[in-house]
């Protein structure tokens, strides 16, 4: 076995040292982070993308991270628990909606407030929801109608066409002026 140089054991130590220090610095900053405050609650119909650890935003201002996400049996609602900032009061009537980051973004929960002079207390819930909006289905609507709507027209013109030959004898008659 060849006998290593001090130089070359050095280096390697620095290395490892500033690999670790890369590794602690990308853990301590990856966006995640436990908020210390309280937990809510909210119930909503579909909940795609939106994942636990995904931001709760007020007015655009991360104040919260989602805990937890589950199914209640008895409703097959999602629910959705998230931690929110001590700083954050809102009031009974807010409402919650999980919307995504632009068009290919992450999801997210967007809260509104409310107007209520009463406050949602801890372990409380959030009872005006919207869930989210699947892009696949808008844009299957769309294509669906549209396609509706060009076989309605096709259908019309052949018609027009079968009433104008069905007329014996008569010219068909002019387009109207516009």
């Amino acid at each position: 076995m060849a006998r290593r140089n001090p130089a070359e054991i050095a280096t390697g130590a620095v290395v490892l040292l500033i690999a670790a220090g890369f590794l602690g610095y990308a853990v301590a900053h990856t966006g995640r982070s436990t908020v210390s405050g309280y937990t809510l609650s909210a119930r909503f119909d579909h909940i795609d993308g939106l994942a636990v650890g995904s931001d709760v935003r007020l007015a655009g201002v991360k104040v919260g991270i989602v805990d937890a996400t589950s199914i209640d049996p008895a409703t097959y609602q999602a629910v959705v628990t998230m931690d929110l900032e001590n700083r954050v009061k809102l009031p009974k009537d807010s409402s919650a909606e999980v919307t995504s980051d632009g068009l290919l973004g992450g999801k997210y929960l967007a809260l509104s407030p409310g107007g209520d002079e009463q406050m949602i207390p801890a372990g409380g819930q959030i009872t005006i929801t919207q869930g989210s909006v699947s892009l696949e289905q808008l844009l299957g609507k769309f294509i669906f109608s549209v396609t509706d709507m060009v076989n309605a027209q096709k259908q019309g013109a052949q018609n027009q066409g079968a009433q104008n030959q069905g007329a014996a004898g008569q010219p068909p008659k002019p387009a109207a002026p516009q």
